[in-house]
């Protein structure tokens, strides 16, 4: 085979390669945007949001807002929760320190069963339904963020793809060149003769 054919059918197989990762590029930047836009509207459906400044103010242990919350939660004071990391620290930092909190530490099973010994018991009829209204919102959000982490990854898959295809697109165009300069009759695997001396 001459070096010529070798170099023009290597970059065109190249020049697929680089329409491949385009496609993959566009098709992750869309699902990127469309995951994103769905977290975000379905949040702001919820209205939720932090609770403001001042309540950060003076944390208590077993009040609205306890020690542990100054770090994650204070940083979205007053803000509506709209993005995955918001419902992540709203989720893990502020729901799940109030459910922990209340008796039985807010386990929904360990209620179910106590209020199943005793259906009788208001308070713990009342419990229950709190508990499992908690931990079913808690959830979701948490389902929010997870689906937020996997629009993430699609943007670094776009980007990861669109450098490739830069490169890839660079090397087919010097192999296009090279094929250009080169003659048909060199051959792929041509050597240089070499002449033993006669003694």
């Amino acid at each position: 085979m001459s070096r010529k054919v070798f170099d023009i059918l290597t970059s065109t197989g190249g020049a697929v390669i680089v329409v491949v990762l385009l496609v993959a590029g566009g098709l992750l930047t869309w699902g990127h945007s469309y995951v994103n836009s769905n977290v975000r509207s379905q949040l702001a459906q919820q209205q939720i949001y932090f609770p403001p400044k001042a309540a950060f103010a003076h944390p208590k242990p077993g009040s609205e807002i306890t020690p542990s919350m100054i770090p994650s939660v204070s940083q979205y004071a007053g803000q509506q929760l709209l993005t995955g990391e918001q419902a992540k620290v709203w989720a893990d930092d502020f729901m799940a320190v109030h459910l922990y909190n209340m008796p039985y530490h807010g386990v929904y099973s360990k209620i179910s069963a106590a209020y199943l010994a005793n259906p009788k018991n208001t308070k713990l009829a009342d419990l229950r339904n709190t508990v499992f209204m908690g931990t079913t919102l808690r959830g979701m959000l948490l389902n929010a963020y997870a689906f937020a982490k996997i629009g993430e990854t699609m943007l670094w898959g776009a980007i990861a793809s669109f450098s490739l295809a830069f490169v890839m697109a660079v090397l087919v165009g010097l192999g296009f060149w090279h094929a250009s300069r080169t003659s048909e009759e060199e051959s792929l695997l041509a050597t240089k003769a070499k002449t033993v001396p006669v003694s």
